[in-house]
Parts: structure tokens; sequence; C-alpha cells
């Protein structure tokens, strides 16, 4: 069923999830708004609540009806945990206001698409350029590897999985988005989120070292392996960039399209792994 659920889903979001409708982030704003002093403590009960909840209603709902009500909750609920809709949404509006000149828009996209860590100021264009690469490269991570991770690792307890991991990746936007770094810093999400993208960053950066130049990507990829300090974000998006390099960093539209189009080659062999992996497994 998890093979099932992933290929309905992906195809799903490729189609149909151009908004925020279908978006675990968009949906919880409400109770994010909420909560006025952040800490660990308060971080750790949201995770937690949401996914004693979701845990509660597959339960629930276990071997009725010859397990479709099952089926239809694991769709929905990655449904709302895996894609990046209003990204996309972002994305294009960036690369139609790059065709167009209009600077302001470009920018304003573009520090929309790299919430999470920014955009470096006073650089060059060139450096803008590739960070903007490295975000989109984030963004293809976030809402798509990992939350594949952990949904085909934890089994018939993945819904409950990505269910945590979506909630906690929502609640750092929202605070990148209406809080101050302080606050972000107190609530404790980004130190938990390092903890959780350690092992998924580790395996999505194997693909990205082997489309790179393997003489400088694969003893970066194998010094990453006991680094526990370094963020998560710098050790995938130095890994990808071994691929990205060989482009020149010089053209607004085509530099984001070249990291798009590696990121969605990364996530199809993944997937292709994935789907061996679970037939070859129910096989034997």
């Amino acid at each position: 069923m998890t093979l099932f659920t992933l290929l309905l889903v992906l195809a799903w979001e490729r189609l149909f999830k151009l908004g925020e409708h279908w978006q675990l982030d968009h949906r919880l704003e409400g109770l994010f708004s909420r909560v006025r002093m952040t800490s660990l403590i308060k971080t750790l009960a949201i995770a937690i609540v949401w996914m004693a909840l979701l845990w509660a209603v597959l339960r629930v709902v276990q071997g009725l009806f010859f397990g479709v009500p099952s089926l239809l909750l694991w769709v929905v609920i990655c449904l709302f945990c895996i894609g990046a809709g209003i990204k996309r949404k972002h994305y294009r509006a960036y690369l139609k206001s790059a065709r167009q000149g209009d600077a302001n828009a470009c920018l304003q996209m573009a520090d929309e698409l790299a919430l999470i860590h920014g955009l470096p100021v006073d650089c060059s264009e060139a450096v803008r350029l590739r960070e903007l690469q490295n975000a989109l490269l984030w963004i293809n991570f976030r809402y798509y590897l990992a939350p594949l991770f952990w949904f085909v690792v934890f089994g018939p307890y993945g819904p409950v999985a990505v269910g945590g991991y979506a909630i906690l990746r929502g609640y750092q936007t929202w605070l990148a988005r209406h809080m101050t770094s302080l606050k972000r810093s107190q609530s404790g999400v980004d130190a938990l989120l390092h903890v959780l993208d350690w092992v998924p960053v580790r395996l999505a950066g194997v693909a990205y070292a082997l489309f790179g130049h393997g003489e400088k990507a694969l003893p970066a990829w194998f010094a990453s392996l006991g680094d526990i300090h370094t963020s998560q974000y710098q050790v995938l998006t130095r890994l990808a960039q071994f691929s990205l390099a060989r482009d020149l960093h010089t053209d607004p539209v085509q530099t984001p399209r070249t990291a798009v189009a590696l990121a969605r080659k990364v996530t199809m062999i993944i997937l292709v792994v994935v789907a061996v992996l679970t037939i070859y497994g129910t096989l034997i």
C-alpha cells in the first residue's frame, strides 16, 4: 500500500496541486498563530499531539470495509504532507517575472522561495542565483524527499511519521514568516529538524554526489557522514553544487531551471529505488 499511495499522491500533486489548499502548512496556520510564546516543549507538544491524533484516527478505521477507509486516509494525509504546491506557484511567478525583466517581482519571489535560509545581500548576481538554486534544491528535499523517507521507513505508521515531519516543517515556515529570529530559535524547531533531516540528507546526498564530479563529490559525501554540526542545508546544497558547477550562474531563468531539473531527476531515482525495493520485498 505504501508504493501505491506514493505513486497516487505524486501523480495528483503533479497534475492538480498548484496552490496552498492541499498543504498542511496552510491549514494549520490558525493553530500556529495562537502560539504567543515559543519553546521547545511547546513545539514537541504540537508535534506529539498531532501525531497521536493521526494515529488514533487510523486506528479507528483499521480493518473496516476491507481497508478502503485506511487507504483513503493514507492518501489524504500524504496529499497534505507531500508536495510544494504554493512553492511551485511562486517558482512559476519568478520565472515569468524574470522573462519579463521585472527585477522587483523577481526579488520578491526569490525571497519567498528562500524564506527559510534567506538570500545574501550585497553580492554578485552569480552568487545570488547560486543561492536561489540552493533554496530550490532545499524545497525539493523538504517537500518531497524527506517526507518520502519518513513515509517509507515507518511502514504501517508512515502517515503518522510524515504528518509529524510536515507539522514541524510548517511550523518552521510560519515562524520564519511571522516571528522574529529569536522566537524561532527559542522554539527549537530548527534543532529538531536538524536531527530529523540528518539521515535523509545523507541518502539524498548520495544521488547528488553521483550526478556531480565523483572525485570531489564522493569524498565530500563521506566527510559528511561524521559531520554533526554543519547545517543539513549546507551539506545537501554543497553536494548538489558539484553537479550544478558545470553551468554558469548568469541566466536568471535558466539557472534556477537547471536546479529544478536536477532535483526532479534525483526524486525520480529515489522513487524508482523505493519501488524496486518494495516490489522485491513483496516477492520474497
